[in-house]
């Protein structure tokens, strides 16, 4: 009996295909419709995205640049949010392949979601954005590495969480403080919030704002990460010293 061989999802013709079509301004829309299926199914789309000639740039980051006159005034329409939002994605499974996370990173790439996370509208296509620029950062934190880590501090990823802590959506509250908590879990991040009083301030006091915002509006998800945050930081002798007996009693 004969088996007769069907290619199957991982045929390089298929990804040949994407990379050709996010660089043709005919196809490029539905090449990033069609883009997270490709993402899931071929584990080595990250290194042919970034060693292929003008897809980061001409294809990827040109998406997400386009977006940036519709920021201030807040004209971002849904269709250009969900565009840019595959063009994250993309870029998401480059930054966190081991083959192409550093180069990525040298880069300084995830600079270019900043001026999504500093958006202050409500609406939905901004939230959107939002939220997956989150959710990229929370892919990196997610990798345990302190090289990352140390990046993630140099470019402040801290402070724009926890003013996003303090004013975003649920959803961007949670993601926001699962970056805090994951950026802490590691030596280096948990000294860096402790290494001044300032510092251990500001993160302690955002912090227990939530706690104080999640006694009117509760959130399973969301205290869970809060309280992990509070424990990593007892990890700290500097930190015990602080009193925040009165947050906890609130819990």
């Amino acid at each position: 009996m004969s088996i007769v061989e069907v290619p199957g999802p991982k045929d390089p013709e298929i990804v040949e295909s994407l990379l050709l079509d996010l660089l043709d301004p005919e196809n490029k829309a539905y090449a990033l419709f069609e883009s997270p299926k490709k993402r899931e199914i071929f584990n080595d789309l990250a290194p042919l995205l970034w060693y292929s000639f003008g897809t980061i740039a001409a294809a990827l980051l040109q998406e997400i640049v386009s977006v940036y006159p519709a920021l201030s005034p807040p004209t971002l329409s849904a269709r250009a949010a969900a565009r840019a939002c595959n063009a994250l994605a993309l870029l998401q499974n480059v930054a966190t392949h081991p083959e192409t996370r550093t180069l990525f990173l040298e880069a300084a790439i995830p600079l270019y979601l900043f001026p999504f996370l500093n958006t202050t509208s409500q609406a939905k296509s901004f939230e959107h954005l939002c939220v997956t620029s989150l959710g990229f950062l929370g892919a990196l934190a997610k990798v345990d590495d302190t090289e990352v880590v140390k990046f993630l501090l140099k470019i402040e990823v801290i402070p724009l969480c926890l003013r996003i802590m303090g004013t975003g959506s649920e959803l961007s509250k949670t993601v926001a403080t699962f970056i805090v908590q994951k950026i802490m879990r590691d030596e280096v991040g948990l000294q860096h919030i402790c290494a001044t009083p300032e510092c251990f301030f500001q993160a302690a006091s955002s912090l227990a704002n939530m706690v104080i915002a999640l006694t009117e509006q509760p959130s399973t998800r969301l205290l869970k990460h809060v309280i992990c945050c509070y424990i990593r930081l007892t990890d700290d002798p500097r930190a015990c010293v602080l009193r925040y007996e009165l947050t906890f009693l609130r819990l």
